[in-house]
């Protein structure tokens, strides 16, 4: 199974901003324990890099990639701590031509059809919409997926579990990126056991979505 099939069979990847690196390991076995065993992992911290590297260590069968990458140099620490994958936030040719020539999974962000366009060029199948409920949502999704019709979305922003259901019933998106089971607040507090429910509560929800 290749990382985007991945992606879609959890459906839910959560997106994780880890201020401090030792929360990485109870924040890795909540998630796990969930029934998610997966994490985008921001690059906005100083954590990030070693909290990757504590998770896929402690979790290697955890599904473990970077996201907010800006630079080439990110892409590199980010694989070397045991990334699995790359998520910038908006197109950058030097970084999609970079991970594509390392074999690195990559996912940027695209909100226009020059964006788009730019993926289909370069191959890829699977693109970030970000952000997505400033952006139009499903609505817009569609709109772009109409004329590339070989090209699926992986929303994030201002998805939550309320509007979970209206992005997953289209067939254009392969999974959502979301927060609201890994809340900072609720890392910073220690509630890990709040985000395993919160995890379960999610792979649940997807679960039915997708079975109607």
């Amino acid at each position: 199974m290749d990382v985007s099939e991945m992606i879609q069979k959890m459906g839910v990847v959560p997106v994780v901003v880890l201020n401090d690196a030792k929360d990485a390991a109870p924040l890795a076995r909540a998630l796990c324990e969930g029934g998610l065993p997966c994490a985008e992992v921001t690059f906005r911290t100083e954590a990030a890099e070693e909290s990757i590297r504590i998770m896929t260590t402690e979790y290697p069968d955890m599904f473990v990639g970077a996201g907010t990458v800006l630079t080439i140099h990110q892409v590199d620490r980010a694989v070397a701590a045991g990334a699995r994958f790359i998520v910038s936030p908006g197109f950058d040719p030097e970084i999609v031509d970079y991970c594509l020539s390392k074999d690195i999974p990559v996912y940027p962000g695209c909100i226009t059809p020059s964006e788009v366009a730019q993926a289909v060029k370069r191959g890829l199948k699977v693109v970030k919409f970000f952000p997505a409920e400033q952006f139009g949502g499903v609505s817009t999704i569609k709109a772009l997926a109409a004329p590339y019709v070989g090209v699926k979305f992986m929303p994030t922003g201002g998805v939550n579990a309320k509007n979970l259901e209206n992005y997953l019933a289209c067939d254009k998106i392969v999974a959502c990126g979301g927060s609201w089971m890994v809340k900072g607040s609720l890392v910073a507090e220690g509630k890990f056991d709040e985000i395993r429910d919160l995890a379960k509560e999610a792979v649940q929800l997807v679960a039915d979505i997708r079975s109607k």
